[in-house]
């Protein structure tokens, strides 16, 4: 990496989408000067600037609730265009003179704020963009969706789907312009993948994708834009674990990682120019909290004379004066904002005072190592979260987390608490991420109480669902091949009410019931990459999978959930022998991996004492003396792993239980027998005890 950027920041504003406010600041002597700033309002959740094809896109729009706002580069307001939608915008994206418009699963494209066309998708739209209308012949809308696809739009239906690697976040046009063909679009996931695809008129072309294979964040923001300074435009990643990514792209347009800079809260928009000195390029960047930052290619030593040096050290008084003198007056301003709550508090009409603050929250299931991470940012430190959970978890090990956990002992038989958990943040943390892997069948719900380090003492509980099948990932293609297992569900209930049970039991299944009589849903369990269709209409409703345990789970959970509505269901199942032999071996090299893993860190310690005794390790065997170079590898990823066999061990034996289950045999009497087998493991004597039972 030969790209060194310094970082200046300019100024901490609350950005637009928490008070409404739009601000605009420019430079004057290296100071932040602010150019207009509106009156508060709505909550903004977009700003985009537009204009005439072809010229400066100087005009700026925002979206506040279901209506969109114009302001000159001044700061006029020349546009109050209310959509009359339902629900409040989520995404824009302005074209000329066409507008298009997302909000939670509507789209509509205006132009001149007349209505041309509309969709109704059938899951979350996170974000909206069209091809560049002054390159093609043609208007392309293309939506990204949170079920993992992308639809291409012409008018008001889909011309066609892809589908890309995680759920999209974020669109935009390759260089700013779509490329060579104007028809490539680059786009970001939650997950932290990137990919290129083009978007033809027949089908797309998918060009690269970069896997998140650091475990970066999840993509917020990207731009376009020659920082190297070799003539061609290379790609800024903003990710909202506070990581600034620079790609540029070699001979063959491939991208290569040429900067990397870590900021200490999730970055909200990123942009390259030059804003703080003539002939310095940079990137700017706005943060979760409201700082505005430059990574500035502006040399902090500079080479210069000794007239220069004096201009230098000047600027530096002036700077730290200015600084000084608002320093006083943020410290006088507190001084007064004190008084006044004092006074308010202690007031007979006094009203609570709680001091309100949002917390910025994202809780993903991760494929790689199916475990969930939770993500909490709050705009002011962190003094303390306490996490507690009313079903069995493990909490795993995060490398980026420096805040102290410890344990409170939990009483589960008597009020249900089988986690408690206080994580005490350092100075000046805003953000905390866990990561918490939880069992299929258990379900419950998780709390996070967030308590920030502000007077009084305040705190918010928020509450995540662990679902009956919480391991389970969507997915668009399955194994049809494969030996399944169905269970069949027929009743008086309506279609909402079956998509309602689904939602309950499965994750990233879209809250609304699709449009249509019927639906098929794919998932692939991450653990075990087993898979189950489910199909459901109005009064009945088939799920397969080639995993027996799944459809046990299904069949107890959706039993229970038509029990609580008083709904009689006529459940029937068709179990396939086979499935099990299928699923023991796709647990196999798992199983395999994890003993070996344990086998290997036994042997570490002995291995130590006979390296100092011995003075060398010459006298071991290669595989031995492979052990003790591996040692720190290994024991960490033992230590990141805990509970790993038992987890593999509880899937066996519910695995064992399910498959008698349905032929009406209780088998738990012999468990014990299935476990001492487990602890000599042989594949080929596990499955004979299976058949044998």
């Amino acid at each position: 990496m030969d790209l060194n950027l310094n970082r200046a920041d300019y100024l901490q504003v609350v950005i637009g989408d928490h008070d409404g406010v739009v601000m605009c600041f420019g430079m004057k002597k290296g100071e932040a000067v602010a150019v207009f700033k509106t009156l508060p309002g709505q909550k903004i959740a977009r700003l985009e600037l537009g204009g005439v094809l072809n010229t400066p896109q100087e005009k700026i729009f925002i979206a506040a609730g279901s209506e969109i706002r114009g302001f000159t580069k001044r700061g006029k307001q020349f546009l109050s265009f209310e959509t009359n939608l339902t629900e409040s915008i989520k995404a824009m994206y302005i074209s000329g003179s066409d507008l298009f418009l997302s909000a939670s699963y509507i789209y509509n494209h205006y132009c001149d704020c007349k209505d041309q066309h509309y969709y109704l998708s059938g899951d979350k739209i996170n974000d909206v963009i069209c091809l560049p209308v002054e390159r093609l012949p043609r208007i392309t809308p293309i939506l990204a969706c949170q079920d993992r696809v992308l639809r291409v739009l012409q008018g008001s239906d889909v011309m066609y789907e892809t589908e890309v690697p995680g759920p999209p976040t974020v669109l935009a046009l390759h260089n700013g312009n779509g490329g060579d063909s104007g028809e490539e679009l680059l786009f970001g996931t939650s997950d932290g993948k990137l990919g290129l695809i083009q978007i033809t008129t027949s089908k797309p072309i998918h060009k690269w994708e970069i896997q998140n294979e650091k475990k970066r964040g999840g993509i917020l923001c990207v731009d376009s834009f020659d920082i190297v300074g070799d003539g061609v435009k290379d790609l800024l990643v903003g990710r909202d674990d506070g990581m600034v990514e620079v790609y540029s792209f070699d001979n063959a347009n491939e991208p290569v990682l040429r900067f990397d800079q870590m900021l200490s809260e999730s970055v909200t928009s990123i942009q390259g120019g030059c804003i703080g000195k003539d002939g310095y390029d940079e990137i700017v960047v706005s943060t979760y909290s409201g700082w505005v930052t430059g990574l500035t290619t502006e040399p902090i030593h500079k080479e210069s004379g000794p007239g220069e040096e004096l201009k230098i050290n000047q600027e530096m008084q002036n700077k730290i004066s200015s600084l000084r003198s608002e320093l006083e007056h943020l410290q006088y301003k507190v001084l007064q904002e004190r008084e006044k709550y004092q006074q308010s508090s202690q007031s007979s009409k006094a009203k609570s005072a709680v001091p309100s603050f949002s917390v910025n929250d994202k809780f993903t299931l991760n494929k790689d190592d199916a475990s969930y991470s939770l993500i909490l940012e709050v705009q002011t430190a962190i003094d303390n979260v306490l996490i507690q959970s009313d079903v069995p978890i493990d909490l795993l090990d995060v490398d980026k987390n420096s805040a102290v956990v410890s344990f409170s002992s939990c009483d589960s038989e008597s009020n249900d608490n089988f986690l408690l958990a206080t994580y005490r943040c350092q100075a000046n943390t805003t953000r905390l991420e866990l990561k918490i892997r939880s069992i299929e069948g258990q379900y419950g719900t998780l709390q996070a109480y967030v308590t920030p380090r502000i007077q009084p003492k305040t705190c918010q509980v928020h509450q995540y669902l662990i679902k009956p099948l919480s391991l389970h990932q969507r997915t668009h293609f399955i194994d049809h091949d494969r030996p399944m297992n169905t269970l069949t569900l027929t009743g008086q209930f309506s279609f909402a009410e079956v998509h309602s049970w689904v939602v309950f039991c499965l994750p990233e299944v879209p809250e609304k019931p699709p449009a249509g009589e019927c639906v098929t849903f794919y998932f692939q369990n991450t653990f075990l990459d087993t898979q189950l269709e489910s199909t459901y209409r109005k009064g009945e409703g088939i799920f397969k999978s080639d995993n027996i345990s799944t459809i046990s789970i299904l069949k107890d959970v959706l039993s229970k959930e038509a029990t609580k509505r008083k709904i009689n269901l006529n459940i029937s199942y068709e179990i396939n022998e086979v499935s099990v032999k299928h699923t023991l071996k796709l647990i196999h090299p798992k199983l395999e991996y994890q003993l070996l893993l344990a086998k290997k860190v036994q042997l570490i310690d002995a291995l130590k004492e006979l390296q100092v005794h011995e003075g060398n390790t010459d006298f071991l065997i290669p595989e031995y003396r492979c052990i003790l170079e591996e040692a720190d590898h290994l024991q960490e990823e033992y230590k990141k792993q805990p509970a790993h066999l038992e987890r593999l061990y509880g899937m066996i034996t519910d695995l064992f239980i399910d498959k008698f289950k349905f032929k009406g045999t209780n088998v738990k009497t012999r468990v014990p027998l299935l476990l001492e087998i487990l602890d000599s493991y042989d594949q080929n004597a596990l499955i004979a005890f299976f058949d044998a039972a």
